[in-house]
């Protein structure tokens, strides 16, 4: 039974016509690309969620914001990790800047300009951070989106070629109207069987973004407060 149906779709695929070939080569093409990056999306966030719940423990753990220097650079996938070293390198310049580089930073405290400096700083890298979250999933919109017009498009086209294999033999029998309509349903199969998997990898790698978006912020928030009660 199996091989059966291997064949019949070979079979298909070797009588369509040359656009309808090229649509299925398109809609393959869009589908191998979305699985790619389907399985490189999935192991980015493993690795960036992973990284961010080891370095959010050491970070509620510790007593003095310098602590988690270390740690930070041990979890280098996670965007908590950057952050938490753009705020801190930031706040380091600024003192620096106010004191002459001398050891008594302790001695002039940042001000509310200050740590504005050094949350604009945090946010422009959350921003770069997002910004690789969300890197190449606009092609699995792309499919998502594409992908069923150009099954249709194919549909369309199986169909006509049907109907014009009936006009040309005088004849509609199942014989003369098999290869067209096979080729149009074989055509909506491919183009749902690319868009389907698009679709639910890029609401599930947006869903991703945002949580992993809403945690950065809230660290944010989190540092500046804590910069303000330590003054580093």
């Amino acid at each position: 039974m199996i091989i059966t149906v291997s064949g019949s779709i070979w079979q298909i695929v070797g009588e369509s016509s040359a656009f309808g070939a090229f649509i299925l080569g398109i809609l393959i093409f869009m589908s191998l690309i979305s699985w790619a990056v389907i399985i490189h999306k999935w192991r980015q966030f493993r690795g960036v969620e992973a990284d961010t719940v080891r370095f959010q423990k050491q970070f509620t753990r510790t007593k003095q914001l310098s602590d988690s220097i270390g740690q930070a650079k041990a979890c280098p996938r996670s965007p908590l990790s950057r952050l938490y070293l753009a705020g801190y390198e930031e706040a380091v310049s600024i003192y620096e800047q106010k004191t002459g580089g001398n050891q008594q930073r302790q001695r002039v405290p940042l001000d509310s300009a200050d740590f504005e400096i050094v949350e604009m700083a945090m946010e422009k890298t959350l921003v770069e951070e997002v910004g690789l979250l969300e890197r190449r999933v606009i092609f699995l919109a792309t499919t998502a989106s594409a992908a069923p017009f150009l099954g249709l498009l194919g549909t369309v086209v199986g169909i006509m070629d049907a109907f014009w294999s009936i006009g040309a033999r005088g004849s509609a029998s199942l014989a003369v109207v098999a290869p067209g309509i096979a080729e149009a349903l074989l055509a909506t199969i491919v183009g749902l069987g690319a868009a389907i998997p698009a679709v639910m990898a890029y609401n599930w790698a947006n869903n991703k973004t945002k949580y992993l978006n809403d945690v950065a912020y809230a660290f944010i928030l989190d540092f500046i407060s804590r910069a303000k009660k330590e003054q580093l």
